[in-house]
């Protein structure tokens, strides 16, 4: 753990963060990040701008080009005397065993593995542990955080790895990440040392071997500067320089007085107190209070009998309810679908709008806002409007695994302004070009109103879904699976 003292001395980062929370006394300075080159260059930045810790956050940490940048980053900091802690949840970590053993090796890096699996290679002993102890490590870490020097942080939806920076070829998440200064990034600092501490983050050091074949931290080391030396040509890479992070902390800062971090007990995942989700009460706090408008963004919907009830009694109210989702081409877990499908209809016989998200952007303007590196796309943006008022952003679902089995985290923020900033990108994302607006017909069938090529098109079933996708969430829904999704 970073000493409280060593907080208090001066850096660069300390300087330029200092001098602006100085500037606005009690408040704290927020800025969304949409934009996922945007996103990645703050880390970097941020790790190469760090003068004494970086805590890192994450439910997914891919082996990729992107994921070998940032690995590579926190070995120079490293190297510079940087503290690194690194907490990953296990769920699919065990694969990268072998190089997160080797920045564990390195003196100024620490790395903890959240609810660990006991085995950690051999299909037959994954299934005996699966068996003996299904129930435990059926609950998860989905927090994401990345704090540098205990002064700046970055939380949301974002994991790291390519398709959450917009560097795919294959398919990109849409995804939402929120910068804070001052005192909201003190309480994602604690909320990181909550974690940090509890008994369910093990040392991976602690964690028992099957296997003997041991990566050597120079291995390690050559590996991620030659991946760091072959994306020099990437655009996310040829974007970087010196000056970068200096600019970002003068870009669109909005500064708030009421930003509140949130973030679930860790104890969570023991599978105790698993109905009192500090996540979830504030979101249902906040959709019970509302009484104009209420937004919502989540790439898996599965409202359950009482969110539906909920957001149908506001819009029989006269609230203004709409939804943004995945359509079930879009969707990277289509059994969730399968949990959403039955909600559709009750919530708009009550007036809630729903919108699913399209698996091909092809609107120019977007793909290149979005740094988009293929035409699919997929929504794993996490967020809420309410009220033209209060802003959510963080890794909550709108389903049941989010509110009762996985440990959440997220942030509330009162700014009319920065309301308004995500309701444009919520606008933008159920334009008849990007989405399907859903429609209720007459005798209690579903439509999919589109725009395709400048032309109003009108489906009868899931569009761009292939048969096989479309019956296996037909057969789905008669399952007795909702808890789980």
């Amino acid at each position: 753990m970073v000493a409280r003292d060593a907080l208090n001395s001066k850096t660069t980062l300390d300087s330029a963060v200092e001098r602006l929370v100085k500037a606005h006394p009690g408040r704290s300075g927020v800025r969304l990040l949409p934009d996922g080159l945007e996103a990645f260059s703050l880390r970097v930045q941020s790790a190469r701008a760090a003068t004494r810790s970086i805590d890192v956050q994450t439910y997914i940490w891919r082996d990729d080009s992107t994921g070998r940048y940032i690995a590579h980053e926190l070995l120079l900091a490293a190297d510079r005397g940087i503290q690194v802690r690194v907490l990953l949840d296990d769920m699919d970590a065990r694969p990268r065993d072998l190089s997160l053993e080797a920045l564990d090796a390195h003196p100024k890096i620490t790395v903890r593995m959240f609810n660990p699996f006991r085995t950690r290679s051999g299909w037959l002993r994954t299934l005996a542990e699966v068996l003996r102890r299904g129930w435990r490590l059926n609950h998860r870490m989905h927090n994401k955080s990345w704090i540098v020097d205990g002064r700046l942080a970055v939380s949301g939806g974002r994991n790291l790895g390519d398709e959450y920076f917009s560097s795919s070829a294959d398919v990109n998440f849409i995804d939402l990440d929120v910068m804070l200064l001052g005192p909201a990034a003190d309480q994602c600092v604690l909320e990181f040392e909550r974690y940090w501490s509890c008994e369910l983050s093990v040392p991976i050091s602690r964690l028992r071997k099957y296997f003997s074949r041991k990566l050597a931290p120079e291995q390690l080391r050559a590996r991620l500067a030659k991946s760091a030396q072959g994306a020099a040509k990437s655009e996310h890479v040829r974007q970087l320089d010196d000056g970068q992070m200096q600019k970002m902390l003068r870009r669109s800062i909005i500064w708030c007085s009421d930003v509140r971090v949130v973030a679930d007990d860790p104890r969570k995942a023991l599978g105790r107190d698993a109905d009192s989700s500090k996540v979830l009460a504030s979101m249902a706090a906040h959709i019970r209070a509302a009484s104009r408008e209420v937004w919502l963004i989540s790439p898996y919907f599965v409202p359950g009998i009482g969110g539906t009830a909920a957001l149908r009694s506001l819009a029989l109210q006269g609230a203004h309810v709409s939804v943004l989702t995945n359509s079930l081409a879009a969707t990277d877990v289509a059994i969730v679908h399968s949990g959403y499908a039955k909600y559709r209809v009750p919530l708009l016989e009550a007036g809630v709008r729903v919108y699913e998200l399209k698996s091909s952007l092809v609107v120019e303007d977007l793909h290149r806002r979005m740094r988009l590196g293929s035409s699919r796309a997929s929504l794993h943006t996490k967020a809420a409007i309410i009220d033209s008022e209060h802003v959510f952003v963080g890794s909550f679902n709108i389903d049941p695994r989010s509110a009762q089995l996985n440990c959440e985290m997220g942030v509330w923020i009162r700014s009319a302004r920065l309301a308004a900033e995500l309701s444009r990108s919520f606008q933008q994302g159920c334009d008849p070009r990007r989405s399907y607006e859903l429609v209720l017909k007459a005798q209690g069938s579903l439509e999919w109103k589109s725009c395709e090529n400048g032309s109003c098109v009108v489906f009868d079933r899931e569009p761009n879904a292939g048969w096989i996708r479309r019956v296996i969430v037909k057969v789905l829904e008669k399952l007795p699976i909702e808890s789980q999704l």
